[in-house]
């Protein structure tokens, strides 16, 4: 089985695959922070709160999934550290050579850009919960599931 190291994210790492949102720098609001596309005109917006568990309980990743015509946002609610692991494209496949994993700081959000291979939802330590944001509308284009070949991470010595 593939072991993957944990790096810490930073937006020039994560452009190919999205967006960090983080806190505004100046002001009381930041405005367009990132693009939420849609690809599917009338496909509503969906506003999810979803529970994530620790990697360790959902460990070895055994399959990668995409949204292949609306981003995908994750604003952490009630979460510390999480875990995003993200692969790019080989013709509508993950390329698994190219799999990594990122730590993200407890309140940092992320967008996943359309069509972006990426990893479920996982926490660090205790079980978390986000405000997800994607348009669906509960056909086969909302999310498509490509299996990989089982890959574990392991986290960096302190």
């Amino acid at each position: 089985m593939h072991t993957l190291p944990i790096a810490p994210i930073t937006p020039e790492a994560f452009a190919p695959y999205g967006t960090l949102l983080v806190g505004p720098a100046a002001g009381p609001r930041q405005d367009r922070a990132a693009e939420v596309e849609n690809g599917r005109p009338g496909v509503p917006l969906n506003l999810a709160l979803i529970r994530s568990e620790p990697f360790a309980a959902t460990m070895p990743l055994r399959r990668l999934e995409r949204h292949p015509r609306s981003a995908q946002a994750f604003l952490p609610l009630a979460v510390g550290d999480y875990l995003v692991v993200v692969a790019p494209d080989a013709g509508d496949r993950p390329d698994e050579a190219g799999l990594r994993a990122f730590r993200v700081p407890a309140g940092t959000g992320i967008v996943y850009r359309s069509g972006a291979w990426h990893a479920h939802m996982t926490t660090l330590s205790a079980p978390g919960t986000f405000a997800m944001l994607v348009h669906e509308d509960g056909g086969p284009e909302d999310c498509v599931f490509a299996p990989i070949e089982p890959v574990s991470v392991d986290l960096p010595e302190a």
